[in-house]
């Protein structure tokens, strides 16, 4: 494969796992909404409280929450593993293997 087309297809790889990434913060505001500790209150938008939802921390301990939260993490593990896979071979391409 040429370098030119393994960059195209980085490219679609990359927006791929990009797509996986904002459906994993979807479902964490999600669970936030889900879970009375986390719920914002405040009127103003906030960003994904991520941290608390991966770590399971005031989130609510019903199955369906945490169903929820094992697929949200399952899908962030895809977009850590899509991007390091992407991450490698660009630097195969790079050297020249």
């Amino acid at each position: 494969m040429t370098g030119e087309a393994f960059y195209l297809l980085a490219g679609v790889w990359a927006l791929g796992i990009l797509a996986v990434f904002i459906l994993a913060i979807r479902l964490s505001y999600r669970i936030e909404a889900r879970s009375p500790d986390l719920t914002n209150r405040s009127g103003f938008r906030r960003k994904a409280m991520m941290f608390h939802t991966i770590t399971n921390m005031k989130v609510a301990r019903d199955e369906e929450t945490q169903a929820m939260r094992r697929r949200m993490n399952w899908l962030l593990l895809v977009a850590l593993a899509g991007f390091a896979i992407m991450g490698a071979g660009l630097h195969m391409v790079r050297a020249g293997g």
